[in-house]
């Protein structure tokens, strides 16, 4: 199988350890070779935050070039637009519709684009976007978007069955954390 490369973009504190090493766990599951990056960024203090998931046969390299990326995850949708030159022509933004101000912002030196997904889609990228922190809060904490966009993701891997992600949310998910988190991934989705 020709390697695979997924991008997970955030803002740090998102959760998105936990999505790749969600995501690491699955598909070594389903007999893939799979390296995954260690997180890039100033995670500490709310800034962007990637990490690199590559699968296949045999991968060599934990890292994405430009142009690479079949799909880009993105728990903020500015996170989306920052990385969009890494991925694929034929590829998949899955984006959290959620919006985190970043510094500039904040400082009030620059204002949070506008319409970023209508920007998106204009460039004839395909944007599957969803309000995924009401789809945590509803799950039971806005902590849990990073299952909802797993749910999300698992609608495009129709060869990985229900039960494989089930088996690695058990794995990876603390036990006093795991009925919500199922419940996220479900309405991700469901959604």
């Amino acid at each position: 199988m020709k390697t695979k490369n997924i991008m997970i973009v955030g803002v740090g504190g998102q959760g998105s350890v936990l999505a790749s090493k969600l995501l690491g766990h699955l598909l070594t599951g389903q007999g893939y070779d799979v390296k995954v990056s260690e997180v890039h960024g100033m995670s500490q203090r709310g800034g962007s935050v990637v990490t690199y998931v590559r699968y296949g046969d045999k991968v060599y390299s934990p890292v994405i070039d430009k142009c690479g990326a079949d799909f880009i995850v993105s728990f903020e949708l500015l996170e989306a637009a920052r990385y969009i030159e890494y991925l694929k022509p034929e590829g998949r933004i899955v984006t959290s519709t959620q919006q985190i101000d970043p510094m500039p912002v904040l400082t009030g030196a620059m204002s949070y684009p506008e319409d970023l997904i209508s920007k998106m889609k204009a460039l004839n990228i395909n944007v599957d976007a969803l309000d995924c922190l009401k789809l945590a809060e509803e799950a039971g904490s806005a902590k849990a978007v990073n299952l909802v966009l797993l749910g999300r993701l698992s609608h495009y891997f129709d060869d990985i069955p229900q039960s494989a992600w089930d088996e690695a949310i058990d794995s990876c998910v603390p036990k006093k954390f795991l009925e919500l988190n199922k419940k996220a991934f479900a309405l991700g989705r469901d959604a």
